[in-house]
C-alpha cells in the first residue's frame, strides 16, 4: 500500500487523505504548486525519506478522519467556497499582516532575527494576489459558470503560472522568517504576526491546491 502512495502525486494525496496537508506542511512539501510531483520525487528532492512520509499518511488513513471532497461537488459550489473562504479572507489578512510586519521591523529592526523586508514583501504579495484574484473573478470563474470550462485552457495556463509565482513568494516569506519561527524572546506583536503568517501560508496553499488540483482539472476535463 505504501508503495502505491509513493507513486501518487501530492495533489492527489491531498485530495484523498484527510490530514495529508498537515503532514506536507510538517515536511515543507509543496502540494499546491508542486502538486503534480509524486510523493517519492518530492521527498527525495527535499532530501527526505519518502517511506517515512508514506507511513505517516498511512497512519492518517487508518485514523479514519474525514474531509470535504470538493471533487464531487459542482464547480459553482467550489467557486462560491473559494470566493468566500479564500479570496475574501486574503483581503482581510494581508493589510493586518503588513501593519504588524512594519511595527516589528520598526521596533526590532536592529536585531539579526528581525524579518527586515517582510512588510515590503507582503505588500508585493498583496498586489500580485489581488491582480490574480481579479482575473479569476472577472474572467475564469464566469467562463466556468457559463459552461465554457473546456475553452478556459489559456487563462488557466496563465493562472497556474501565477500560482507558481505565489509559491516562490511563500518560499521567500519562509526564508525571511526562519520558517515562520519567532525567537524565544519575541514580543507579543511579533508572535501575533507569525501566527497570522502561518494561517495565511496554510490558507494560500489550500486555496492554490483547490484551484490547481480540483477546479482547473474539472473545468477542462471532457464532459460525459
Amino acid at each position: 500500500m505504501s508503495l502505491n502512495l509513493l507513486e501518487q502525486s501530492l495533489g492527489q494525496l491531498a485530495c484523498d487523505i484527510p490530514g495529508a496537508t498537515r503532514t506536507f506542511h510538517t515536511y515543507n512539501l509543496d502540494f499546491c504548486c508542486g502538486g503534480q510531483k509524486s510523493l517519492r520525487e518530492a521527498a527525495l528532492g527535499k532530501g527526505l525519506d519518502p517511506q517515512l512520509i508514506a507511513d505517516a499518511l498511512l497512519a492518517l488513513q487508518d485514523a479514519g478522519e474525514t474531509q470535504h471532497d470538493w471533487r464531487n461537488e459542482p464547480e459553482e459550489l467550489l467557486i462560491a467556497h473559494l470566493l468566500a473562504r479564500y479570496h475574501a479572507r486574503h483581503r482581510e489578512q494581508l493589510p493586518e499582516l503588513i501593519r504588524l510586519a512594519r511595527r516589528v521591523e520598526q521596533v526590532h529592526g536592529a536585531r539579526a532575527s528581525c524579518p527586515n523586508g517582510l512588510a515590503d514583501h507582503l505588500q508585493d504579495m498583496q498586489q500580485e494576489l489581488e491582480g490574480h484574484m481579479l482575473k479569476e473573478e472577472q474572467v475564469l470563474f464566469p467562463m466556468i459558470q457559463q459552461g465554457m470550462g473546456p475553452q478556459a485552457s489559456p487563462p488557466i495556463r496563465v493562472l497556474r503560472f501565477e500560482h507558481d509565482q505565489h509559491g516562490e513568494a511563500l518560499e521567500r516569506l519562509l526564508a525571511l522568517t526562519d520558517n515562520i519561527t519567532p525567537p524565544v524572546d519575541a514580543c507579543n506583536t511579533w508572535r501575533a504576526l507569525y501566527r497570522g503568517l502561518l494561517e495565511f501560508r496554510d490558507d494560500l496553499m489550500q486555496h492554490i491546491h483547490l484551484e490547481n488540483n480540483v477546479l482547473f482539472v474539472k473545468a477542462i476535463s471532457p464532459r460525459d
